[in-house]
C-alpha cells in the first residue's frame, strides 16, 4: 500500500529500567501523538520485553492506539533481547508475506531500545537474528534502529545485523530517555514521509551522550 508504514517498537521493560517508567510512558505517548500529524497510513506494533515477551499492540492502526499507562508499562525480570527481536521479525515478516501486495506496507521500521546486555534469550541467538535482520534489510528494505544504554550500542547492534550508522548509545536516565523518544519521533516521521532515515538522525543523542560523559551515572 503506497505511503503505508509498519512501525515496530521493541521496548525494554526489564528491572534495570526501574525509575524510568514515567519518562518512557510519556515519551512513547508523545512520539505516537506526533505521528498522527504525519501524512500516510501506519500500523503500530509494540513489544515489551524482559525475560518474557508481551505483544502490547498487534499492528493496530496508528489512529486507534490508546496511550499507554503504568498498567501496561512496568518493569520486571531480565533481558531477553534476541528473543524479542527475532520473534517480532518473524511476526511482521509473516504479516507482510500473507498480505496481498496492494495492501502491504511499503515501508517497515524497527525501533529497538534497551538499557542492558542480552542475558535471557532461549529461542534466538545472535547468529540467527543477524541473518534475519540482514535478509529483511537486503530483500525488502526494512530499517532497524538500535538505542542502547550501559553497553557499546554499535558493537552490540552489529552482532545482530544492525549497521553502525543505525545504532546509538544513550544515558539511561530521565533526560536521556526523553531525548530518545523526541529523536525517534522525528526520525520515524521523516522515514514515513521520505522512505529514508535522516543521515544525522542520532546527532542530538550523540551530543548529549558525549556532553554528559560516556559512562552512565
Amino acid at each position: 500500500m503506497e505511503n503505508s508504514t509498519e512501525l515496530v517498537f521493541i521496548l525494554d521493560r526489564s528491572g534495570s529500567m526501574a525509575g524510568l517508567e514515567a519518562d518512557t510512558i510519556g515519551g512513547y505517548n508523545a512520539m505516537l501523538e506526533k505521528q498522527r500529524a504525519v501524512p500516510g497510513e501506519a500500523r503500530v506494533t509494540t513489544v515489551l520485553f524482559d525475560n518474557q515477551y508481551e505483544l502490547l499492540h498487534d499492528r493496530i492502526d496508528l489512529r486507534a492506539v490508546a496511550p499507554i499507562t503504568e498498567k501496561e508499562y512496568f518493569v520486571r525480570g531480565s533481558t531477553a533481547l534476541l528473543d524479542a527481536v527475532g520473534s517480532t521479525i518473524e511476526k511482521i515478516g509473516n504479516a507482510q508475506k500473507r498480505t496481498a501486495k496492494p495492501y502491504r506496507a511499503d515501508k517497515v521500521i524497527f525501533i529497538i531500545i534497551t538499557d542492558g546486555m542480552e542475558n535471557a534469550s532461549h529461542t534466538f541467538d545472535y547468529t540467527k537474528v543477524k541473518a534475519m535482520v540482514e535478509c529483511q534489510k537486503q530483500e525488502f528494505g526494512w530499517e532497524f534502529i538500535f538505542l542502547g544504554a550501559n553497553i557499546d550500542a554499535v558493537e552490540v547492534a552489529g552482532r545482530f545485523g544492525v549497521a553502525p550508522n543505525r545504532a546509538q548509545s544513550y544515558h539511561a536516565d530521565g533526560a536521556g530517555t526523553r531525548l530518545n523518544y523526541e529523536v525517534t519521533a522525528e526520525t520515524v516521521a521523516c522515514f514515513r514521509e521520505t522512505g529514508a532515515v535522516p543521515q544525522a538522525w542520532n546527532l542530538e543523542i550523540e551530543k548529549d551522550y558525549r556532553k554528559r560523559g560516556k559512562k552512565n551515572k
